[in-house]
């Protein structure tokens, strides 16, 4: 599918949402595709179509009703735009499927649909990292560009389709945290031997800088810290770590998630089951997807501010990542790239296409964004 067509059909979902006033604040954001024509109302759209009911196979616990709340807000309003014809169940990490192995259920039609990361799946090819997000790669907004107007949802769905595929971005959480640790770091020596839940291509760059890392579900994360058995973690940010709790066992807070600027997650459809289904549900989830993907950071963005506050008041330490630990991760990771790309054609199209957008990305919004922000910041804290 053409990434034009797709906005345009994305297009008519927003105008429903400002119609039924699900999550106003979307609809106010004009969009950059052509005016498409008036959508047409569920009972329409679907009229003499059969009900099917599918599984959506969470790689999350509904303790993190921000992150696992996007396949809750995708079956609610696909429900809503086929008048209730088109039903989907939600089911948390574990439930039905281990969190780790939602995607080979849905390629082997275990279940019809999953909302995952992509990088959880490094393992069977580290391309999947790219839908995630990489270090120092894209961040949210760029994620966004890259997808839905550039090379980003195109490629993507190349390269899923290997696998009996179809995806969708279904979420983001912005740039996160830099993680949980136990103890300082205050410089390279300080993570020789250090035992880090990471995923992916991080779990990478950590391990070139001497860091040990751990691959672990969200629900398995805390207990570990705990007990010691790792003595560093990171999940995602405020928020959500605030719930996890993990600044009861971890008092250092270190920032930026420089391995994840922009982590999507994302839907996950099986191929042979996304072909069967009426093209007026293949719309509905088109636009329920989208919802579900923009309303997720904007969610993050409401609730990380007094959750960072929380964490402090609780005794949590911020700390910013030092920076011969910043510039050797980054080399590190350039080198992996190459590496990478050297032998993997998958990993090379999507990396290729993505330091391209990248390139022209970062040098915009460093100019009118980083410029304000930088001036904002130091106005709000000087309280003028």
């Amino acid at each position: 599918m053409q990434r034009r067509e797709f906005m345009k059909k994305t297009g008519l979902g927003l105008a429903a949402v400002a119609a039924g006033g699900t999550i106003p604040a979307l609809a106010q954001t004009p969009a950059a595709a052509p005016a498409p024509a008036p959508a047409p109302t569920p009972a329409t759209a679907v009229q003499g179509t059969p009900t099917i009911e599918w599984r959506i196979a969470s790689s999350f616990p509904k303790s993190l009703d921000t992150i696992y709340g996007g396949a809750e807000v995708l079956a609610k309003r696909i429900a809503e735009l086929t008048d209730g014809k088109f039903k989907m169940r939600v089911f948390a990490g574990g439930e039905i499927v281990p969190p780790f192995g939602v995607l080979d259920a849905v390629q082997q039609n275990t279940v019809e649909c999953c909302h995952t990361c992509g990088y959880y799946f490094h393992g069977k090819n580290k391309a999947f990292s790219i839908d995630t997000a990489i270090p120092f790669g894209l961040n949210a907004r760029q994620m966004n560009g890259w997808y839905y107007y550039g090379e980003g949802l195109t490629l993507a769905r190349e390269f899923f389709a290997k696998y009996n595929v179809v995806n969708f971005p279904g979420g983001n959480t912005g740039t996160q945290m830099g993680g949980w640790f136990r103890k300082e770091v205050k410089s390279l020596e300080d993570l020789k031997g250090l035992k880090m839940r990471i995923p992916g291509f991080g779990a990478e760059v950590f391990s070139a800088l001497g860091a040990v890392p751990q691959a672990l579900p969200g629900g398995e994360i805390y207990p570990a810290l705990e007990r010691g058995a790792i003595d560093a973690a990171e999940w995602v940010g405020p928020y959500d770590d605030e719930k996890l709790g993990f600044y009861k066992v971890a008092k250092f807070y270190y920032y930026p998630g420089w391995w994840e600027p922009g982590p999507q997650i994302s839907f996950l459809i099986n191929k042979e089951q996304w072909e069967k289904l009426p093209r007026a549900y293949q719309a509905a989830f088109e636009v329920a997807a989208t919802e579900a993907n923009l309303g997720m950071m904007a969610a993050y963005d409401a609730k990380n501010p007094p959750a960072i506050q929380r964490l402090v008041q609780n005794g949590t330490q911020l700390r910013r990542y030092p920076d011969d630990v910043l510039k050797a991760a980054y080399d590190a990771a350039q080198k992996i790239y190459a590496e990478e790309s050297a032998k993997n054609p998958d990993f090379k199209k999507l990396f290729d296409s993505l330091r391209a957008f990248q390139q022209t990305s970062d040098i915009w919004l460093g100019l009118p964004e980083g410029a304000l922000s930088g001036f904002m910041q130091a106005q709000l804290r000087a309280k003028k």
